[in-house]
């Protein structure tokens, strides 16, 4: 399989999609609000998918819940977003703990049930005033050591419905004060001032994924961090020590340049194990595909682990129930 995981354009996969999967296999397919209906025509997408894959190959959703939601209401169930949580968290540490708890396995039980294996949650950046709302109420907060805790909190109810939280952005992406869809973020400040972005990532470390930020750190390359090798090997692996899966943030946004292809070389070449490209534009993903390599030996060992751990997580749950307790917490 290819060291990508890709967009498609509609609610069913068209022949050139299909045949392009079979020829050029990507490692999975990320789906979003353009490409989901129904729970009827969403199995009916997954399983199109699935027959041109290889076994083992991915299924991922952006679902955060709040404003970033692909599965959505009705007849989906409306999920709060992570600020809901830091806010609950400080009126009642432990309410705040059970209900992000709460939310990652409700979020993850209506992934898996509707045949997603990777969920792109939680958000590990801080709100920050005066910084771009790209991110805003997508954060638990601003205190670190909170969001810390939270996003744990909720990677572990994700990964208790049996299916892969990713953190992001990878170093940090709370102190930009521009949306890296539209354009290239530049976080300036000494290596020092990076402490506190970086906390929520050191202590989630272990976590099976991780997400890269279309960010400038002056303070540590001239290159935005997904196609740098040092933000890659001297922080995200070394100081923050993750070893898991580092998959790039969407190819297709406007804080890089060069063709999708060289995009997703220049990300694979930095370190990254996976290029992951969302617009779902059939010639750019085609080119993408068939110019990207295939897994290298250390991602396929990541990913193993990442599949490992999910099934060992794993336990019965009803995200009915689950999205109840939930909302009782918030009162």
């Amino acid at each position: 399989m290819k060291a990508a995981i890709v967009g498609i354009a509609g609610t069913a996969l068209s022949g050139d999609e299909a045949a392009l999967f079979r020829a050029a296999p990507p490692l999975g397919v990320i789906l979003f609000a353009r490409n989901i209906e129904n729970p009827s025509q969403l199995r009916h997408l997954i399983a199109e998918v699935r027959r041109c894959l290889p076994r083992g190959a991915l299924l991922m959703v952006d679902q955060e819940g709040g404003r970033v939601a692909r599965l959505r209401p009705p007849p989906w169930r409306r999920h709060p977003p992570a600020a809901a949580f830091g806010a609950l968290f400080a009126k009642s540490p432990a309410a705040g703990l059970r209900a992000a708890w709460l939310g990652g396995a409700a979020i993850g039980a209506e992934a898996a049930e509707a045949g997603f294996d990777v969920v792109a949650a939680p958000v590990l950046d801080r709100a920050v005033a005066g910084a771009d709302r790209v991110v805003g109420d997508r954060a638990f907060g601003a205190d670190p050591r909170v969001i810390a805790r939270l996003a744990r909190a909720f990677a572990a109810g994700v990964l208790a419905a049996g299916v892969q939280p990713v953190g992001k952005h990878a170093p940090g992406h709370g102190r930009a004060t521009a949306d890296s869809h539209r354009a290239l973020p530049v976080v300036a400040g000494s290596d020092a001032d990076a402490a506190a972005d970086l906390l929520p990532f050191l202590a989630n470390r272990d976590l099976p994924w991780m997400m890269t930020a279309h960010i400038l750190y002056p303070a540590w390359d001239r290159r935005p961090a997904t196609v740098s090798a040092e933000v890659i090997g001297r922080v995200v692996r070394e100081r923050i020590g993750f070893g898991g899966v580092l998959v790039s943030d969407d190819l297709a946004m406007e804080a890089l340049s060069g063709t999708p292809a060289e995009r997703a070389l220049a990300a694979l070449a930095a370190g990254c194990d996976v290029a992951l490209y969302c617009s779902g534009a059939f010639e750019p993903t085609r080119d993408l595909l068939v110019g990207c390599p295939s897994l290298a030996p250390a991602a396929r060992a990541r990913l193993a682990a990442a599949r490992a751990l999910a099934a060992r997580r794993r336990l019965v749950l009803d995200a009915a129930c689950l999205a109840a307790e939930r909302d009782r917490l918030f009162g």
